[in-house]
């Protein structure tokens, strides 16, 4: 009933604005409009700048002298000529439409705006809306700041440009993935990313396992190229629940990518070389004697022939990559055009491993007459990735894992006949480079159908058609005669995965005046939503001989299957009230229903409340504190969004397995019984916040406290034995996410051949799980080695393990009672007594019984970026991020200093005396010795650019680029890097560092030519 009544009023709005057209274009003149851009602060042309006449399709972006032109058809009368650029106030000027034909409306300046009210945002809004409307924050990086420096994968750009966002690269692999936070973490078994669209496309930004390779899975963003991009604008918590409901829980990134302009046709290409190197390796055990006789594990020395080696300078290798970039846009008509192509491929510095993409984008925007607009887009990407196991649970066959677990009492090189030597204790790491093949393949397409109609004034109406599809393939190989203990016969293993995600939205909106200072403007949506994800995966092993299929191996066989559809509907609507464009209150309602959620609770409603105070604008204000205070906006909201991503397509159901009874094939149930009432878990963030404009608009400060209450977190609760069952997927927790969000924008100089531009941002943040049943409120997260849990009045992924054993002054003692303190190298020595002597033996004690011994959530984080631009040629920007207060469980160096494996300096210490005999084997089983302080401090990045103008040949501008990336770090952190994480995308395990190949220094040299 509710769908026929909207369908009702959409066709009403339909042949009202049908008939109005037939009306108005009998009347319709061609205009051309005249002009140019300027900036107050430089008084120099503004190129790029937005130029629209209000409620048409009419517009133009001005050229690189800030001149203007452009057709439009259209009845005689009276328009407002809209002009925008991120970064300036907006400009509205009346022009009146008679007789000329040719209208020049002069110069027109635009204002710095730093405080960004004037700046139209679309995320969460259903259209266009300025910031000053918003009762919610939502941060905006331009294409300007993203491509500053050339990144590879686009949430790469993002790190240190948003407030509030934790951006975390988890491998130094040429694809691996990188992971993104919204204020905090609001589920256990769900994922934690934020839900990500692409020009108006729900997109995939899952991180598949498909062939066991550890800590390097990819995540699905890196397909999309950062050169593509125009804008990024991110919407953390509720304040998205209108339009994305059960999906809005952890925020949503909107990608927005280049489109073609009116004026002449703009070539842009783009090349890059770039060079990559590990940054900083581990010390290793090379244990002597006094007689500097090599010693193994055991203390006794080596023969004279051999010795040990650090592995690592065999396992790295110094990368290097090369980007190449086409775009062409332009007009032709009514029609406008983007077409690009790119290639781009990386080395990593893992011997053996590379990853390579290829990019082709293409859109058509076509003005059918001047209410209706269609635009076609579509993008198609190809990686490939050469793999190499590292880490995580691969532990047998990887890389970096067989050089952690040695020995390194031998060198691991091929002799002349190219056979490796078999004496490590699971894999050598060189053979595992060269001679095994594991790789993974994606194609994708995402495709969109938009439509936009503008029938009377004030309504319009958008229609979106996506799709983003991929198919992705991975393959491993280990062939046979290779000397890891359980593959020596030969190992393949083939996944593959097929994902479909599509999104069919229409929205309304009716912007009107009710009375003179008083606006309204009125949404209406819905949207039907559908993703199906299938996977299928098969291993052997055995192989015959000169065969590399899973269908050559002859025992172990292995398969699986899985398909998982989804659907979501949801409707909504929004009210929103402005006075004397200056106070603005904005209600909205949305209601989801999805295939998910339990027969008793398919549909699901948000509501939201949001205000919006502009106190600058009023006359008194600005006679009291106008020569200090440009513009002052305070806001507030409230609102509930849902959580999905913890339920599995069949979780309402108790699903049965295939079973063979006698011979005979039959069913029976599964350990967990079917969740029939799961419900998503529900979010409700409160949100305050000022944005002011200071020193004439020189100082810009941004200001947001939140408060995030996630009810009904959904957890795997144990079931009586009676039951039948062992578990049941139910909602019984709860997650809280506190924080204050600060950013500070300034222009510390701005002469006439020097700008300066400073940014900084500040993001605390507290999480905290409560509602976890049974005696100990804890349960382990999976796939963290039993060492991050979730427990009640505890951050998600905290670690949990055996602890030192302390006295009553809370110092840690050794076995013998005696207190001790930790050196600078993160060990720990007895404070007041010799291990010499009786009675200090100098080895920690471990407390009985385990408990909470660190946390990956950091106290705060911080980034400054510092931008200098010198006349119209030179820029130069420095940028600094980073993390104070996290800890890091550090797995390498606990296996590196164990007796067994030894590979780490840690153990030189042991057997040349320094630290007494069993030390590491008394540690090893102490989980609180390996958990580190995370903080650190990067120059993440420096780039230079200077550009040339062309006068005279077909080139405009050359534009040389010379930067750095994660050019040094200050941290105490013994291992790689305090910013891996081998547990990727995963939520709840953070922090955690076995073996993933660590994040490389960057060197790029580029040149973009513009035509």
């Amino acid at each position: 009933m509710l769908t026929r009544r909207l369908l009702t009023v959409i066709s009403c709005f339909f042949l009202i604005g049908l008939l109005g057209a037939i009306s108005v274009q009998a009347q319709e003149r061609d205009y051309t409009i005249r002009g140019r851009v300027m900036t107050t602060d430089a008084d120099e042309g503004l190129p790029g700048a937005n130029v629209q006449i209000q409620g048409t399709t009419a517009g133009t972006a001005t050229q690189a002298n800030g001149r203007f032109s452009f057709t439009a058809s259209l009845s005689p009368g009276t328009y407002t000529l809209r002009v925008t650029f991120v970064g300036y106030r907006a400009v509205r000027q009346q022009i009146e439409l008679a007789d000329q034909r040719t209208v020049s409306v002069g110069t027109i300046e635009l204002q710095p705006d730093i405080a960004g009210l004037e700046e139209v945002v679309v995320t969460g809004q259903a259209g266009p809306t300025r910031r000053k409307e918003l009762g919610n924050a939502i941060s905006s990086v331009e294409a300007a700041d993203l491509q500053e420096a050339p990144k590879s994968s686009t949430l790469q750009s993002l790190q240190g440009q948003i407030a509030g966002a934790r951006i975390q690269q988890s491998s130094g692999d040429p694809a691996g993935g990188t992971s993104i936070r919204l204020r905090g973490t609001g589920t256990v078994l769900g994922t934690a990313e934020p839900l990500v669209v692409v020009d108006g496309v729900i997109v995939s930004n899952d991180s598949p396992e498909l062939i066991q390779i550890g800590g390097t899975t990819q995540n699905r963003l890196v397909d999309v190229n950062p050169n593509d991009i125009a804008r990024i604008e991110v919407v953390k918590g509720a304040a998205a629940a209108a339009l994305y409901g059960s999906r809005a829980n952890n925020g949503v990134i909107q990608i927005f990518t280049k489109k073609g302009e009116e004026g002449e046709t703009d070539i842009t290409y783009n090349t890059r070389i770039e060079t990559q190197a590990v940054r900083k390796t581990l010390d290793v055990n090379m244990a002597q004697n006094d007689q500097g006789q090599f010693l193994d594990n055991a203390g006794d020395p080596l023969p004279n022939d051999q010795k040990r080696w650090d592995w690592q300078d065999f396992i790295f290798e110094r990368a290097y990559g090369t980007e190449q970039y086409l775009s062409v846009s332009g007009a032709s008509g009514d029609t406008r055009f983007f077409v690009s192509g790119a290639y781009l491929f990386n080395q990593g510095i893992v011997d053996q491993s590379n990853f390579r993409r290829y990019n082709g984008t293409a859109r058509l925007q076509h003005t059918v007459n001047d209410w209706i607009n269609v635009s076609v887009g579509a993008r198609y990407a190809r990686s490939e990735s050469k793999d190499v196991p590292n880490g995580g649970l691969s532990s047998l066959y990887g890389s970096l894992t067989g050089f952690i677990f040695g020995p390194n009492t031998f060198d691991p090189r091929p002799d002349d006949l190219g056979r490796f030597p078999d004496d490590a204790i699971f894999s050598n790491p060189l053979e595992v480079q060269s001679r095994f093949d594991f790789g993974q393949t994606t194609d994708r397409f995402i495709g969109d159908l938009q439509v936009d109609l503008t029938p009377l004034e004030g309504l319009s109406v958008n229609y979106i058609l996506g799709l983003d599809t991929y198919e992705q393939t991975g393959t491993g190989f280990i062939p046979r005669g290779v000397s890891t203990p359980g593959f020596g016969t030969g190992f393949s293993r083939r996944s593959e995965l097929s994902n479909l995600q599509l999104n069919s939205d229409l929205n309304l909106r009716y912007e009107t005046t009710l009375r003179p200072g008083l606006s309204s403007t009125t949404l209406l949506g819905g949207t039907f939503q559908y993703e199906s994800e299938e996977t299928f995966s098969a291993q052997s092993q055995d192989l015959v001989p000169i065969s590399e299929t899973v269908g050559a191996g002859t025992s172990s066989r292995d398969f699986g299957e899985f398909r998982a559809p989804r659907t979501i509907y949801g409707v909504f609507g929004q009210q929103k009230f402005g006075v004397a464009d200056q106070l603005f209150v904005t209600g909205a309602l949305r209601l989801d229903a999805s295939s998910s959620f339990g027969e008793d609770s398919r549909w699901q409603l948000y509501p939201k409340v949001s205000t919006s105070y502009v106190v600058s604008d009023h006359a008194f204000v600005q006679e009291a504190i106008g020569d200090i205070v440009s513009s002052f906006k305070v806001r507030g909201s409230v609102g509930w969004s849902g959580g999905l991503t913890s339920i599995g397509a069949f979780d309402r159901f108790t699903v049965y397995d295939a079973q063979s009874f006698g011979g005979k094939p039959g069913l029976q149930p599964s350990s967990q019984l079917g969740a029939v009432g799961v419900q998503p878990e529900r979010q409700r963030e409160v949100e305050v916040g000022t944005d002011v404009s200071l020193l004439d608009d020189r100082l810009g400060v941004t200001v947001t406290y939140y408060r995030q209450n996630t009810e009904d977190l959904l957890l795997t609760k144990s079931l009586a034995p009676t039951t039948g069952f062992n578990s049941e997927l139910d909602n019984i927790g709860s997650v809280t996410n506190e924080g204050v969000e600060l950013r500070l924008r300034g222009i510390p100089l701005d002469g006439e051949d020097v700008r300066w531009t400073s940014t900084a941002t500040y993001t605390r943040s507290r999480n905290e799980v409560n509602g976890i049943p049974g005696a100990t409120g804890r349960i382990i997260i999976p796939s963290s080695f039993r060492v991050s849990v979730a427990q009640n009045g505890e951050p998600i992924g905290s670690y949990f393990g055996p602890a030192f054993e302390r006295n009553q002054n809370g110092d840690v003692v050794d076995t013998e009672g005696n207190a001790m303190e930790k050196d600078g190298d993160g060990l720990w020595r007895p404070k007041n007594c010799n291990v010499s002597s009786n009675g200090c033996s100098g080895i920690p004690a471990s407390a009985p019984g385990d408990k909470i011994i660190g946390s990956p959530q950091p106290d705060f984080t911080f980034s400054w970026i510092n931008q200098v631009q010198v006349r119209d040629n030179l820029s130069v920007r420095v940028q600094f991020d980073g993390e104070i207060g996290q800890d890091v469980f550090n797995f390498t160096r606990r296996v590196g200093a164990f007796s067994p494996f030894g590979t780490l300096e840690i153990y030189e210490r042991e057997l040349e005396g320094d630290l007494p005999s069993g030390y590491g084997a008394a540690a090893f089983n102490i989980f609180e010795h390996w958990v580190e302080d995370g903080s650190y401090v990067k120059l993440r990045e420096v780039a230079v650019n200077y550009t040339v103008q062309a006068r005279g040949l077909p080139v405009e501008s050359v534009k040389l680029t010379a930067a750095g990336r994660n050019l040094f770090s200050i941290d105490d952190y013994t291992g790689y890097d305090p910013e891996i994480n081998t547990g990727g995308q995963r939520t709840g395990v953070r922090g955690f560092d076995f073996v993933v190949p660590p994040i490389p220094r960057t060197f790029s040299l580029g040149a973009t030519l513009n035509f």
